[in-house]
Order: structure tokens, then sequence, then C-alpha cells
């Protein structure tokens, strides 16, 4: 899907700020709407610099904006309480759709947290889920680097704007994230790291995934807004149980205690999505079969019956690659990889390093 001809009117908006609800509501009212008497103050204020410093990041391959009407914008975002109105990313778009599970935790991390966080994340990958995480020190920096290193996909949503590391050290794993995964920023290009800028990136981590899964955290700490705001958007929260001497696992412990699952497993983390990841995974139908309202956001197809029968047909019983299955579908890895999900999870398919299979046991047909 090309991006918008003219993104101008979208970075006023973006760069206006302020609350998220009017500026969603003026994008899907479509351009010849006047802006809202609260917005135009702010439109007032965006300076022409601002703008074309966006444009000129804008201008390098591999970045983009995704507007709250653009119908590339990640589905599962879109049902979280307050989604902000626009996106900039740096690397593949498509990541956004893909089922993902949030992997969150302590900046201070023990060497056994990072060491779990990094084998939860390895077997999420492996299940064909995106990880994501918010790039910061500890649990976040574990959960990226053992995705790219297996080859899987990774997600990094930041508290700043998406050319700038939060903390600086991260700069060459930011870049290597937008190279092999995608970067994610509500901020414009250039936004310095600010305390409020991030239970507003903790949302944005928890509406892209099925879950979020806590690994490490304090009494006070960042990931217990991230899996607060997952719950209230309907997802699911994991917390990894701890000693009772280590600070880092009473945050945990308070989770568990307010009705998070205890896993001790990755297998109980993908157990525990199942519910959800059949409804939701069928949000992410192929965006060419869900056309933009004039002025509005895509349509979220729920029904991708015959699309499931196509990729059901392409499977077999000896494992098959993603590009193969590509090939064979003619559907997008997006879209298969959210199918395969629901059906693995229905115990119809079998994943294995990356590769696909029908279970003996999964049937003829798939509904």
């Amino acid at each position: 899907m090309p991006a918008p001809a003219d993104p101008v009117p979208l970075l006023r908006v973006l760069l206006a700020g302020g609350p998220s609800a009017p500026r969603r509501a003026w994008l899907e009212a479509g351009p010849d709407a006047p802006p809202p008497p609260a917005l135009a103050p702010r439109l007032a204020m965006v300076q022409p610099r601002q703008i074309e410093r966006c444009l000129a990041w804008l201008a390098r391959p591999g970045h983009h904006l995704l507007g709250w009407n653009d119908p590339r914008y990640p589905a599962l975002l879109r049902l979280v309480p307050q989604p902000p109105p626009g996106l900039f990313v740096a690397g593949d778009p498509d990541l956004l759709w893909r089922p993902a599970l949030a992997v969150v935790g302590s900046r201070a991390a023990s060497a056994a947290g990072r060491d779990n966080a990094a084998l939860f994340a390895r077997a999420f990958c492996r299940a064909g889920l995106a990880v994501v995480s918010g790039l910061a020190a500890g649990i976040d920096a574990a959960a990226h680097q053992a995705a790219l290193a297996c080859g899987g996909a990774t997600v990094a949503v930041l508290g700043t704007g998406p050319d700038r590391a939060y903390p600086r050290a991260h700069a060459a794993l930011l870049e290597q994230v937008a190279a092999e995964g995608a970067v994610v920023s509500e901020y414009p290009p250039g936004t310095p790291p600010r305390a409020g800028h991030f239970p507003r990136r903790n949302g944005i981590i928890a509406g892209l995934a099925l879950g979020t899964l806590v690994v490490e955290a304090a009494a006070r700490s960042g990931a217990l807004v991230t899996a607060r705001l997952a719950a209230e958007a309907g997802r699911e929260v994991f917390a990894l149980p701890g000693s009772i001497h280590l600070p880092q696992a009473r945050g945990c412990h308070r989770l568990i205690r307010d009705g998070a699952l205890l896993v001790e497993t990755p297998e109980e983390v993908l157990a525990g999505i199942a519910p959800l990841a059949g409804p939701l995974a069928r949000t992410l139908a192929p965006r060419e079969q869900a056309p933009a309202r004039p002025g509005g956001p895509a349509a979220v197809h729920a029904d991708a019956g015959s699309d499931h029968d196509r990729l059901w047909q392409a499977l077999g019983p000896d494992p098959t690659p993603m590009d193969v299955l590509v090939e064979r579908t003619g559907l997008t890895a997006a879209t298969l990889s959210s199918m395969l999900l629901s059906m693995e999870l229905d115990g119809r398919v079998a994943v294995e390093h990356g590769r696909y299979a029908r279970r003996p046991t999964g049937g003829g047909t798939v509904a």
C-alpha cells in the first residue's frame, strides 16, 4: 500500500501534539473538514522547520509514516483505548501486522532475568511470532537481541523520536532493529526522551501484542504500566515468578496476586494467548481485502475463510518455509503469519525452525 502522496497535513497533526482523540477524529473526517477549535491553536504553532525535519527523515529509504486514516495502520493497535493518531516507522511496517508478544521488564535486570528474556524471545520467534519491546536496558535489550540473533522478527517502540536511541548506548541496537525489524514511535524525529512519553510508548507496546510477558519488574516499574495497559486493552498478561529476596521480582509477584498468569515456560505463554489469538489474529486480515473508507480508517475483516482454505491446501506433512507458502498462496508473509498462529494454537499446524506442516490429526479442511 503506497504512502500518502502528501504527508504534510498529517505531519502538522502529529506535530501539534495534545490529546489524541480529537486529532484522530479530524483525520478520519477527511482533508476538507475544519480542524476542531481546540486543535486550531496547536496547529498554528507548528513551525516549518519541524515539518522540514520530518520530511528529510521520511525521504530516507525504509522510513514510513502511518496515519490513523492509513490502511497500513496496525489493526490491533486500533483496538486499544487511546491509540496514537500516527506512527513513524523505520524498517518494515508489515511487521506491525504480525502476531506478536511483548517482552518487558526491569532495566536493572539480573543475569538470570536477561537469560530468561532471551529464552522466551527465541521460543516466541520459533513459534512464528514477533517480539515487541521498548529498547530499554536490561530485559528489553535482551529480548530484542535474542530475536535478532535467531533470525526472528522484533519491533522496538520508543518514547523518543524514531532516530533517537534511549539509552544512547543502544544506538547500534536501534540501527540493527531498524534494518532487520521495525522501530516505531508516535513522536517525530529528533524528539528527546521525556518522562511523560514513556507511558504512551508502553501503551503502544501493549497494543501491538497479543499478550505481554513481564520477566522482571521492581515494585515501581514501567513494565507494570505496560502490563496494566495490556489488561485494559483486553490482552493477556503473564509474569515470571522469582526469589522473594530479589527486588526485581516484586513487581511480578504483585502482578500475579492481581491476576496475571504465572508462567515458567514459553509453551505456557503460547497456551495462554490461545483464547485471544484466534479472534485477534483474524483482525490481521489482508489489507488488500480491506479498502479504506473515504476519509476513514481501513475496515477490519474478520472473515478470511477462503484464504485459510488456500493456506491449508498449500501445507503438507513436510515442513514448508514461509517463502514457499507465500509463493503457493499469493498471500503476504504478514497475512500468513496471523493465520498460521491461529491454526497452530488450534492444533492444526506444527512449526519448527520457521517451517510449517499439517499435524497428522489436523483434518482435511479449515473453516
